[in-house]
């Protein structure tokens, strides 16, 4: 895994795949698709709107929440994809949507999530250059755990235990962060965004609280906001965690580099709606711009050429993909706790 075999005849390995993908025509755009889940996402979110304000201040509305939820996690979902172009082929349509979705839509900034995806896309899992791989709160490495500070060093130890409670935290914090990138110098169209970010914020929390009483507007706001960071984590937590991670200068050329620190999660059509096409993640990584629908007919491609040239292709159930998870992040908790053993004695 420290080595990069010699090329063969045909270019690099990632090359000869692209072909393959290519010749199959699963790079080409799929607009009849958008145009239909964009509809479907827009009507849903018009309805859970109307249902909120039809029903009134009754705790009724919890219904609401966990419904919001939700249609705000298949939007974020559709910013994701028109942030890859996806969805079009060029820049600015792309941009003007994933605006209107992710900043007015959900209170995401479309800019903050674009660069920080792309950093992420291209050293995926590596602890020094993927900003999903740093020991901000969690640590993803013994390597990491060794130096570990502040929250990290508070939470590491018990960290696969408070995970899923922390992912509720995860709808405000990418609230927090996408505020928070309007005052970075290399945040592009920051007025626009900032216009559409706080627009989004003053209707949703201007609708909570003119319909609602406060104890229902707060507790609506805890429950939606808690369910919808909650899905999120379970979307994006199975892609790489508990994958290997990378440090430093590797050796590893492109395909070997995305397919494996990548983890691919088994599902019908329940699945592919659910995550969004991500749990086809190792496609979705050698493959960034390829719509969603398409993923599962690269999926059989690429896992024939990977066993043809000797690299792990790893796939499992949703549930497995979750228990391995966890599984490393109380693995590479050991020497935290080990040191706080070795202090209390």
């Amino acid at each position: 895994m420290t080595t990069e075999p010699p090329r063969r005849k045909g270019g690099s390995d990632f090359a000869r795949l692209s072909r393959r993908i290519s010749g199959a025509g699963l790079l080409e755009r799929a607009p009849k698709h958008y145009a239909i889940r964009a509809g479907v996402i827009g009507l849903l979110y018009a309805a859970g709107c109307a249902a909120f304000v039809l029903l009134g201040d009754t705790w009724a509305q919890l219904a609401v929440a966990v419904f919001l939820a939700a249609i705000f996690g298949q939007a974020g979902l559709l910013a994701h994809e028109l942030a890859h172009r996806q969805v079009f082929r060029t820049r600015r349509p792309s941009e003007i949507a994933g605006r209107l979705v992710g900043n007015l839509g959900i209170g995401m900034a479309y800019g903050w999530w674009q660069d920080k995806h792309t950093r992420h896309h291209a050293n995926p899992n590596h602890e020094e250059l993927d900003p999903d791989a740093g020991a901000e709160i969690l640590v993803w490495s013994t390597e990491q755990a060794q130096t570990a500070t502040g929250l990290a060093r508070i939470i590491g130890p018990w960290q696969a235990f408070l995970f899923h409670p922390l992912l509720t935290l995860e709808g405000m914090n990418l609230h927090i962060q996408s505020v928070r990138a309007l005052f970075q110098p290399w945040m592009k169209n920051r007025l626009l965004e900032g216009a559409l970010l706080f627009t989004h914020f003053a209707v949703y929390l201007g609708a909570l609280f003119l319909v609602l009483s406060p104890g229902k507007a707060l507790v609506f706001l805890a429950v939606h906001q808690a369910l919808f960071g909650i899905y999120l984590g379970t979307i994006f937590a199975p892609n790489h965690k508990g994958m290997p991670t990378l440090r430093g200068q590797n050796k590893l050329d492109f395909l070997r580099k995305q397919v494996l620190t990548s983890r691919n999660v088994r599902g019908g059509w329940f699945t592919d709606i659910a995550l969004g096409g991500l749990n086809y993640q190792i496609e979705h990584h050698l493959f960034p711009s390829m719509p969603a629908p398409q993923l599962r007919q690269a999926q059989p491609i690429v896992k024939e050429f990977c066993a043809e040239i000797g690299v792990d292709y790893h796939e499992t159930g949703f549930l497995r993909s979750q228990a391995e998870a966890l599984a490393h992040l109380h693995r590479v908790g050991e020497p935290l706790r080990s040191a706080d053993v070795e202090r209390a004695s």
